[in-house]
């Protein structure tokens, strides 16, 4: 069983047919699937699985906290399995392929004090751009 099927068992959420395969095709190091593609996998396992369903279940997902939805430049939001382990991305700015990693050091300890003004910090995202290996080619 994946990390997010546990996870959602733990909560005691109910996994229906439809729920179980989208929490599946989620589940993954690198997922960082368009809710299209989390669709046309899921209708692979389950035909008749509809697109509604996809898109609430995602939407559960993310208002529970086990998925994360990643935008970045204007291209289709993306759903990010990986919740509850502090990551940051690296997206490819040709592509869109997206990567999670694990850079050394806190983010937040790089903002010297000057530049907070005043803000009670609670979260850092840093996002990573590049050419990913296939369109640096």
């Amino acid at each position: 069983m994946s990390d997010l099927l546990e996870r959602l068992r733990g909560r005691g959420w109910r996994l229906t047919a439809q729920r179980r395969v989208v929490a599946e095709v989620l589940d993954g190091d690198h997922v960082h699937y368009t809710a299209e593609e989390v669709h046309a996998l899921a209708a692979e396992r389950l035909p008749e699985i509809s697109r509604a369903t996809v898109y609430n279940t995602l939407g559960e997902l993310v208002t529970l906290g086990e998925v994360i939805e990643v935008s970045t430049d204007g291209r289709a939001k993306r759903y990010d399995p990986n919740a509850h382990h502090a990551h940051q991305h690296l997206v490819c700015a040709r592509c869109g392929t997206i990567r999670d990693v694990h850079p050394s050091g806190d983010p937040l300890a790089d903002l010297p004090t000057r530049e907070r003004y005043g803000f009670a910090i609670s979260a850092v995202e840093v996002t990573y751009r590049g050419l990913c290996p296939d369109c640096a080619a």
